[in-house]
């Protein structure tokens, strides 16, 4: 059987948000960080390179924590964003005409709430540019970063009705040893080491807006961060349209040939594309593999024969074996993990 296809099915490596979890840390007391953390399913190990964190876990761990540190940026930022900021940003953001003026109205209210970051909005040449400029000479919160910038994109495109394209996302920090998991968050090239961490659409994307209502303001309050932090777009790598392939068609037909051709391109192509992409066809079933068997085995219903069955091996000792090398845990293990802790 095809296996699912749904964009919360992507996972990131633990190490993305242990950032955010250094940040979080000093807010809470020891029993109540341990508690956010096992109430989200997570492990306190997030610089182990093999583990993984689901979407769900990434919302759970945000709607508790942002109520109950009463930052809404949990510690990210230097000063603590208080409770309805973003419930007040989507208010003002929901009366702009123009996806542009929602983007403009977007900085000025952060501005009004950060000390070591100011946003400023350009429009030049076709190119609009969110970019945040440094207040001191401070070093980068990666996550925050990561977090206000998937904002900014999120709620305009919330406000179009679409996931609004983007030209390209700079940062300016280092490229870390899970670059790859931002492909997962932003529909376009991400660059790093840049002299500011930016945003860009191109020309003719920031239009009119879709008038809102305040239902529709609720909603979006109730599932954030779940419609907006990781992206909907298939269609921006090369990767991730093979990956779209991958979730649509059975295992049996999920060969380099089969794909190049829906791709409309030979393997040769699809090789050298992937590889532009800093990945290969190989690389992105076992990933889509490896996301799949990971969500079965954090809802415990489905046996790892099952599991395995379900992500096109022929037996469980071969998942098995697999799955400890993308993971480093047996699939009963991962399943069972205890939460170690502080």
């Amino acid at each position: 059987m095809p296996p699912e296809s749904t964009p919360q099915l992507s996972t990131v490596s633990s190490q993305f948000i242990a950032d955010w979890l250094q940040a979080l840390r000093p807010l809470c007391s020891v029993d109540h960080f341990r508690s956010l953390l096992k109430r989200a399913a997570l492990q306190d190990d997030c610089d182990a390179p093999t583990g993984r964190v689901t979407l769900d876990q990434v919302v759970c761990l945000y709607q508790l924590a942002a109520v109950e540190t009463e930052d809404e940026m949990m510690g990210l930022w230097s000063r603590p964003i208080r409770q309805r900021a973003l419930q007040h940003l989507l208010t003002s953001i929901r009366e702009a005409t123009t996806l542009s003026s929602a983007l403009y109205r977007f900085s000025t209210f952060w501005n009004l709430l950060l000390d070591d970051y100011q946003f400023s909005f350009a429009e030049a040449d076709n190119v609009s540019v969110l970019k945040l400029v440094p207040q001191t000479d401070q070093a980068a919160q990666r996550f925050g970063h990561l977090l206000i910038l998937k904002l900014a994109h999120g709620l305009i495109s919330w406000l179009a009705r679409y996931e609004v394209p983007v030209k390209a996302v700079g940062f300016a920090f280092e490229a870390p040893a899970f670059e790859e998991d931002y492909a997962v968050i932003f529909p376009a090239p991400v660059r790093f080491a840049q002299s500011a961490t930016s945003i860009a659409f191109g020309p003719g994307v920031l239009g009119p807006v879709q008038v809102r209502s305040s239902a529709d303001l609720t909603l979006f309050l109730e599932n954030a961060p779940r419609d907006w932090i990781f992206t909907q777009s298939q269609v921006h790598t090369q990767s991730l349209r093979v990956r779209t392939y991958l979730s649509q068609t059975g295992w049996d037909s999920a060969n380099l040939t089969e794909a190049a051709a829906a791709m409309h391109v030979t393997p040769r192509t699809l090789i050298r594309k992937l590889e532009a992409d800093g990945t290969s066809f190989q690389a992105i079933k076992d990933a889509l593999r490896r996301d799949i068997a990971i969500r079965h085995l954090q809802t415990g219903q489905h046996s790892v024969e099952a599991i395995a069955h379900e992500v096109g091996f022929s037996s469980a000792a071969n998942f098995h074996k697999a799955f400890q090398r993308w993971t480093g845990n047996t699939p009963s293990s991962y399943r069972r993990k205890p939460y170690s802790g502080v």
